[in-house]
């Protein structure tokens, strides 16, 4: 009995340390794919602030084409930016008072969906946001880096880009000032 036992316990603790092995190695960006999620009539923009379906650059440029007769505010974040953190609250303050006259739109950069649905709730972002994990909006755009936020009128011009925190820039003004000329 003690010998059929031991290659049992083996077998148990072989298949837990590739277990161990494959979660370490694995990606932290997940495919979350775009034909389940629930989107705003007329737009592909995610009706839901956690949905964060995956995007390609081409179905945002879509959605941003989509977007043209209303002022646009487009913000790239990450979880794992210490200056996203420092303006996110900021963020949430500026969707509420802007909401019904500018669209918010997140871009997520490089996040596990967890860990981003979570940043939504406790900040309490009210707009949605879609996933890039490869950066392949950042980088078609031609940004570099988070935070980055940028401003379109309503032909889908831009008119403010800021690169880096707004709140740490003292740019706050600057781009409550442009929202309201949009508006």
């Amino acid at each position: 009995m003690g010998r059929e036992r031991t290659p049992s316990i083996l077998r148990t603790a072989l298949v837990g340390a590739l277990l161990v092995t494959a979660a370490c190695t694995s990606s932290p960006q997940p495919v979350r794919s775009t034909s389940a999620v629930p989107t705003i009539p007329g737009t592909s923009l995610p009706a839901s602030p956690t949905a964060l379906p995956t995007y390609s650059l081409d179905q945002f440029r879509t959605l941003l084409t989509q977007l043209h007769g209303r002022p646009v505010l487009v913000n790239f974040w990450a979880t794992w930016c210490g200056p996203c953190v420092d303006e996110a609250p900021a963020l949430a303050a500026l969707a509420r008072t802007y909401a019904g006259t500018v669209q918010f739109v997140g871009v997520d950069i490089q996040d596990s969906a967890g860990a981003a649905r979570a940043w939504v709730r406790t900040y309490g972002w009210t707009y949605p946001s879609v996933s890039d994990p490869t950066k392949a909006i950042e980088n078609g755009l031609g940004f570099i880096g988070q935070p980055v936020t940028v401003v379109y009128d309503a032909s889908g011009t831009k008119v403010l880009t800021l690169a880096g925190s707004f709140v740490a820039l003292h740019e706050e003004s600057k781009l409550r000032g442009t929202l309201d000329s949009l508006g």
